[in-house]
């Protein structure tokens, strides 16, 4: 076993040879769209990202459904498999089997699993002094998802949010390949601040993060300023301000924007600082569609604290 469970990281990896190691995942949630077809893509996408994240190639994937069969029709499982389906072959890959249980609640996700040289997996922590970080989607999917199901949300903005979502990670992953990466993550559940601070945990490092220079899905602050916001990204942020370490100069919907509980989020990468805006301009100009940039630094946080605490976060 090269990576377990023990530093959080997005998937398993097993040495196979010298030359191959094998990463493992599985993520599963109940739907956040109202079309099926959507809500297979955003699944699987989602699952496919953590293969992404530790710098591997998928190679296939299983299915895992809980399903209704009371209370749905099974018209709607099948669009969500075909949904799977479509955006497993955008990988590269094929669903190739698969579990279903009936349940009171649809839930679906998948099983991937990918390979990766072992000399070549990017793990979610190895930050360096200079590194700047790139986040490769925009944030704000946890928001617009609330007040999608609150009836506050246009239609072009929740179709917008539901692109983001089900969008790979693939192409990001692959430019990423050309560059030093120092550590990878995507970002999902526990938002943009609940992955930093894994990804400083345990070193003496500062991690810097400018507000004004993550990109955010359209009318995300607007919402956070009005409490339209999901209970896990106010729990994340409970848990992140409680951490010593935090500090912040950020009003409260800011914060919560950061804390913000995305699903299929973006990859998160620390890079030197003389490649990032290098990967930046490369990434955009082989086609991708949302918006990535450079949202913050790593810097020294000074001798080690005798009281054993690790590294540091700050938001400006």
């Amino acid at each position: 076993m090269l990576v377990g469970y023990s530093t959080g990281d997005d998937a398993g990896v097993v040495r196979l040879s010298s030359e191959m190691a094998v990463v493992q995942t599985v993520d599963l949630f109940p739907p956040i769209t109202d079309d099926p077809y959507e809500f297979g893509l955003i699944a699987a996408s989602n699952a496919l990202s953590d293969i992404y994240a530790m710098g591997a190639r998928p190679i296939s994937a299983l299915s895992i459904v809980l399903f209704p069969l009371a209370r749905l029709k099974l018209e709607v499982l099948r669009e969500i498999l075909r949904g799977a389906q479509d955006k497993a072959r955008e990988a590269g890959i094929d669903i190739i089997g698969g579990h279903s249980i009936d349940d009171h609640e649809p839930k679906f996700g998948l099983v991937v699993t990918g390979v990766v040289h072992p000399e070549r997996i990017w793990r979610n922590v190895g930050m360096r002094v200079g590194d700047l970080l790139v986040l490769t989607k925009p944030l704000g999917t946890g928001i617009l998802s609330t007040a999608l199901k609150r009836g506050l949300l246009a239609r072009e903005e929740a179709t917008r949010a539901g692109q983001t979502m089900a969008a790979l990670n693939r192409l990001p992953a692959e430019v990423l390949a050309e560059f030093e990466v120092h550590a990878c993550t995507d970002v999902t559940g526990f938002g943009l601040l609940g992955h930093l601070r894994e990804m400083a945990g345990g070193g003496r490092l500062r991690v810097r993060i400018d507000f004004d220079a993550v990109p955010l899905l359209p009318q995300t602050l607007e919402l956070a300023g009005r409490g339209v916001v999901p209970g896990g990204s106010r729990r994340n942020l409970a848990h992140v301000r409680g951490l010593p370490g935090f500090s912040a100069t950020r009003g409260e919907p800011e914060l919560l924007v950061l804390a913000d509980a995305q699903t299929s989020g973006g990859l998160l990468a620390a890079l030197p600082p003389d490649q990032a805006p290098r990967f930046i301009e490369t990434l955009m100009v082989r086609g991708h569609a949302l918006e990535a940039a450079i949202v913050g630094e790593v810097q020294d946080a000074g001798p080690p604290d005798p009281h054993g605490a690790g590294g540091e976060l700050q938001v400006v």
